[in-house]
């Protein structure tokens, strides 16, 4: 008996003592997991905390606008200026237009008004409305100068190009010009977009009047050249007739003068031999010559 009691208060105090041991070390395990789980449950708030924070604001850069877009209420009518503000997350999203003014390049091929195919190149500044932001969104959307531009400047370029001559595109350039940036705005004002500036880059037409173009020019040269030669000969012929006279009335002074004093004809003798002594005197050849060679005979036969 003494022997089976000590056995059993034996493994009594194991119980106990193993069933303590185990106890303590639920309650550290406890301790540990609360803290454990306390840490994560603060980065799991913090992070959703920043990441709902982060995506509660947007920028808006410089020269550009936002609109914004809410799932129940549509797109806001408020129009959003530089800096930066706040929206409700994954409730609302904005939109960034950018509202400074870029260059669009368009060729047209129109008819003039006398059926001359002409080749213009427009070149213009746009830019959306600010203030029709929201409008713009709901009727084009974020690529409204590719959807509107094309078909605008096509329309407007034929529309002003047909009530011209092809002569008077080039001499009325300025004007030509100025009627279709009139009509570009008009057009443009009705999709709410602001057009800055526009001009005519290239203007060229069909080989056939190119080719009709340079042989008038060609006909047009030949004719003045022509018109020149018979405005010479006409010259020419009254400058003979004009030195024919003179030389008519020239003769006629000398006989008057012969014949009214003799002595006009020994001056000229005179002349004559100065003359031909100041031809020879030049010479380097030596020559001898009679009084009556060099005129020198001035005495009258009797």
């Amino acid at each position: 008996r003494g022997v089976t009691r000590a056995l059993i208060n034996a493994a009594r105090e194991r119980a106990l003592a193993y069933t303590y041991r185990a106890l303590c070390s639920h309650e550290r395990h406890t301790d540990g997991t609360s803290v454990v789980s306390g840490v994560l449950q603060a980065l799991v708030y913090g992070g959703a905390g920043t990441y709902g924070l982060y995506n509660s604001l947007f920028n808006v850069e410089g020269g550009h606008r936002a609109i914004v877009y809410n799932r129940f209420v549509g797109v806001k009518d408020k129009v959003y200026s530089e800096g930066t503000h706040f929206m409700i997350p994954w409730v609302e999203r904005p939109y960034t237009y950018d509202v400074r003014a870029r260059a669009h390049q368009v060729n047209s091929q129109s008819g003039s008004r006398d059926l001359q195919m002409v080749n213009i190149s427009i070149r213009v500044l746009t830019r959306p409305d600010v203030n029709k932001l929201p409008e713009v969104y709901r009727t084009l959307g974020m690529d409204f100068n590719e959807r509107v531009l094309p078909s605008v400047i096509h329309e407007t370029v034929k529309s002003v190009v047909a009530q011209h001559n092809a002569s008077e595109l080039i001499t009325q350039r300025e004007s030509v010009s100025l009627a279709i940036r009139n009509l570009l705005k008009q057009r443009a004002a009705q999709f709410n977009m602001v057009l800055d500036d526009v001009s005519i880059t290239a203007l060229t037409f069909g080989r056939e009047y190119t080719a009709a173009i340079e042989a008038k020019q060609v006909a047009q040269q030949e004719a003045e050249r022509a018109k020149f030669i018979v405005d010479k000969a006409k010259q020419d012929k009254l400058s003979a007739v004009i030195q024919a006279e003179g030389e008519a009335k020239s003769a006629k002074l000398i006989g008057e003068a012969i014949s009214n004093n003799p002595a006009f004809l020994t001056l000229r003798r005179i002349e004559a031999a100065r003359a031909i002594a100041a031809t020879m005197a030049g010479s380097s050849n030596r020559v001898m010559l009679s009084a009556d060679s060099l005129l020198l005979n001035l005495q009258d036969e009797k």
